[in-house]
């Protein structure tokens, strides 16, 4: 396992997976809150025989790069520690950069999940120059109202309830998830606390001064944001951003982890669509 050295001293740990052929571009993997990249196989698998090299690191307090930190304590997992919010997201920074020294003559494109694509709106809005494009899963306008803090798996409510029911409509998700020892269901609040869960709260920078290619998907039964927050975050990187191209697809009957859905196949062959129209295989 492949790991770097933040600047407050923790052992990032990461992967990176590499195509049998001629890679065509690299994909930079943020995971969600209380989870780690492992739980992204098939869709590391998917988009390696499709020719990308995929890079994903265990982000502060989460995963392998969590239980190193905490010495080993699963209880401490999702919480960040030293630096908090961002200095995890100068981490995933300093990933960004080693990649691109790795890999100076191909395109980076930043794909995040739920959390992961907070991380991805905030480094894009940091630093638009550094990615080829942007994909969003399970994500939402980082704004009050438009952002669910509250209880996300309330629609499930109910006395035989998992608490996971939310993240998919195939429940087998759900219960991966609990069995997991590299995951953790505490809130979003108890993890981070008011002032670092205070600062996923923005919008997407006006003007970003580059016109870079988003695609969001999110599940229409989604309660992290759902299709109606996505639709505003898309019209923010319009009429805010300036950018021209900009895809939201919505998939019916899924919740919140599309790549784990039912119908994830047709999700990953989405994705692969999108992203072959705009970044074309090498010889």
């Amino acid at each position: 396992m492949p790991e770097f050295t933040d600047a407050h001293g923790i052992a990032i740990v990461y992967d990176v997976h590499r195509p049998k052929t001629t890679p065509r571009a690299v994909v930079q993997l943020l995971h969600g809150v209380g989870e780690h990249v492992g739980r992204y196989g098939a869709l590391i698998d998917a988009l390696t025989a499709d020719g990308y090299i995929v890079y994903g690191d265990d982000h502060r307090g989460h995963g392998r790069t969590g239980m190193k930190q905490h010495a080993g304590d699963a209880s401490r997992l999702g919480h960040l520690g030293p630096g908090g919010m961002p200095a995890a997201v100068a981490a995933i920074w300093q990933l960004t950069q080693q990649i691109r020294a790795e890999n100076p003559d191909l395109p980076l494109v930043l794909l995040g999940h739920s959390w992961g694509s907070f991380l991805a709106q905030i480094l894009l809005n940091d630093h638009p120059e550094a990615y080829d494009a942007v994909v969003l899963s399970g994500s939402a306008l980082r704004w009050p109202g438009s952002l669910n803090s509250g209880d996300l798996n309330r629609p499930w409510k109910g006395e035989d309830a998992m608490g996971t029911e939310w993240l998919a409509a195939d429940l087998s998700v759900g219960r991966a998830f609990l069995e997991d020892p590299l995951t953790t269901t505490d809130s979003v609040m108890k993890l981070f606390g008011p002032i670092d869960g205070a600062r996923l709260f923005g919008r997407p920078r006006k003007n970003l001064g580059v016109d870079i290619p988003v695609l969001l998907m999110v599940g229409r039964d989604d309660t992290v944001g759902g299709p109606r927050s996505v639709h505003k975050l898309a019209d923010a990187y319009r009429t805010r951003s300036g950018l021209t191209d900009v895809t939201t697809l919505v998939y019916p009957d899924a919740r919140h982890e599309i790549f784990n859905e039912v119908a994830q196949e047709d999700v990953r062959g989405d994705l692969l669509a999108w992203l072959d129209q705009r970044l074309p295989a090498r010889d």
